[in-house]
């Protein structure tokens, strides 16, 4: 059974498992301790996880990624100040993603390819320029693997794994069938960080929803959430659709306030 640390707090005996996170950045902001660092990073490693995800199949295996992403989120607790008043999701993804970016920039024309496969990446070049002159037309993954004495998974794998030693040009341009502007591959690749967007508005909206009182709780809920008029509200709250919409745009200039200090 594994052992949760004790740690003391106001003279008492408390589990770092039973403490809200808040807390646990406290404490290790005043202890530098390990085994409150462990605990955050089992609480926060599905933000690791949900990053790598975002990498994969660019080259690298997502065991490598999730390594890193991790690494990241790490980096992340040691530099984290829970007085500014920022949520850490926030605070540690474009951390995490900024050390994935790094290792793709520092690793990814490096990778290591099994011999075997630099070996007949070779062998899967040569035949093909054999085979496009005996046969007159470019030779399918069937003529190199007979040609060869393969199968035609290890020429797949070997015409795969042969990308990895031409990093292609971002200037490359494609072929656009008769568009007057030429296709750039950095058009191509260019993506928004869809998961960075999703945690960040996630955050955004729990921390200001939390500063709405009850009635502008319920304010919000019928007006965004079950799409109901003004006066609809009114009726179900008792009040005029003059409040309520004086009360919602009082609401809106709080998630202004609120988007403001991001």
């Amino acid at each position: 059974m594994k052992h949760t640390k004790d740690i003391v707090i106001n003279g008492n005996a408390n589990s770092l498992s039973d403490l809200n996170e808040k807390d646990l950045f406290k404490l290790y902001a005043e202890k530098k301790d390990q085994d409150i660092r462990n605990e955050l990073v089992n609480r926060y490693l599905y933000i690791a996880e949900i990053l790598s995800k975002k990498y994969v199949n660019k080259g690298i295996e997502y065991e490598d990624i999730y390594q890193i992403a991790s690494l990241g989120l790490i980096f992340a607790i040691e530099r984290f100040d829970i007085t500014k008043g920022f949520e850490f999701s926030s605070f540690a993804t474009p951390t995490i993603i900024g050390e994935i970016k790094k290792y793709f920039r520092d690793k990814g024309w490096a990778i290591r390819v099994p011999r075997r496969i630099q070996e007949l990446s070779k062998k899967v070049n040569n035949a093909k320029n054999i085979l496009t002159q005996q046969l007159q037309r470019t030779p399918k993954v069937s003529d190199i693997a007979e040609y060869l004495d393969c199968t035609e998974e290890q020429v797949l794998e070997a015409m795969e794994a042969s990308q990895v030693y031409t990093p292609k040009s971002l200037d490359m341009h494609y072929d656009t069938d008769g568009d007057d502007k030429d296709m750039q591959l950095k058009d191509l690749i260019g993506e928004n960080d869809e998961y960075f967007n999703i945690l960040e508005n996630k955050d955004f909206l729990k921390k200001s929803i939390e500063k709405l009182n009850e009635v502008e709780l319920k304010i919000v809920k019928y007006r965004f959430f079950k799409n109901k008029t003004q006066s609809q509200v009114a009726k179900l709250l008792n009040v005029s659709q003059m409040t309520v919409s004086r009360m919602e745009k009082k609401i809106i200039n709080k998630f202004r306030k609120e988007l403001n200090k991001i």
